[in-house]
């Protein structure tokens, strides 16, 4: 897919941050776009400004974790577009929580988004991908799909399950022949509202020796590393090379690169991180 101008595409997670930024420059590629969301007010601003750009638009309250509901809306978008070329399955939510003591309801809200949100998009969206005879999927994994991290034991089994599905997939369709691209991407930071909105488990403090709060307002600030406009454009130029994984952001390749390096050693580094980190905050 080296062109997105006339190209249908579906993007999950499109009322904000790399959603909406997505939506954004694939507009002004000259796409139409099918968006869900399941932030109503955030979709129905996307889609407004997608508008003003001129393109074309449709949008739809969708919950990932649905099945029945992802395959419904992936129908409806082949219905009312005619096909469906690209299908990003971007929709995430984070969660901060001991990893010996997470609840299985938060374990199993995070991997219904994060992990099944992905796997229903991938085999409701497929079909139409392949009968368009140009299509592409994208998988929004993390970096947290790559290197594991304190704190984040729910969030990185649900994108280091993306990054094997994905890949996993990405083979099968070669091997298959189908007309088919796949991309799983691995954004670092990016400056969106997932961490302000993550869900954070009191016993995080154990592991972080401060508050809720401050938890909260060093994760935020960890995340100002790269845009999501910028994000959306190495995402897209991934998808016209074809490239099977897009790392975003600095931080995103210097943890690659580490744990390339390093294998399973650089797990020390961040618990000797992490460790300091304790004993420099305020008591």
């Amino acid at each position: 897919m080296k062109d997105f101008r006339g190209k249908v595409a579906a993007i999950t997670g499109a009322g904000s941050g790399i959603g909406r930024a997505l939506a954004l420059a694939l507009a002004r590629d000259g796409a139409r776009l099918a968006l869900s969301d399941v932030q109503d007010e955030g979709l129905d601003e996307t889609a407004r400004q997608v508008l003003a750009l001129g393109a074309t638009c449709t949008t739809a309250h969708v919950d990932v974790a649905n099945r029945d509901a992802v395959f419904a809306w992936a129908d409806a978008c082949a219905r009312e577009h005619g096909q469906v070329h690209l299908a990003i399955n971007n929709a995430g939510v984070a969660l901060a929580a001991p990893a010996e003591s997470v609840s299985p309801e938060d374990f199993e809200w995070l991997m219904g988004i994060n992990f099944w949100g992905v796997v229903h998009g991938s085999q409701a969206f497929l079909p139409h991908l392949k009968a368009s005879g140009d299509g592409h999927l994208v998988n929004l994994s993390s970096i947290f799909g790559i290197v594991a991290m304190p704190t984040q034991s729910a969030y990185n089994a649900a994108k280091f399950a993306v990054r094997g599905y994905t890949e996993a997939l990405r083979m099968e369709l070669q091997i298959e022949g189908a007309p088919v691209g796949v991309t799983c991407v691995h954004p670092g930071g990016i400056a969106t509202n997932i961490v302000r909105a993550q869900r954070i488990d009191p016993a995080i403090q154990r592991l972080t020796g401060g508050t809720e709060e401050g938890f909260r307002r060093a994760a935020d600030r960890s995340i100002q590393t790269t845009s999501p406009e910028a994000a959306a454009r190495r995402i897209l130029h991934g998808v016209q090379r074809n490239e099977s994984r897009v790392l975003v952001g600095p931080d995103a390749r210097v943890l690659d690169i580490m744990a390339r390096l390093l294998g399973a050693g650089y797990q020390r580094l961040l618990v000797k991180r992490a460790l300091r980190m304790r004993e420099e905050r305020p008591t």
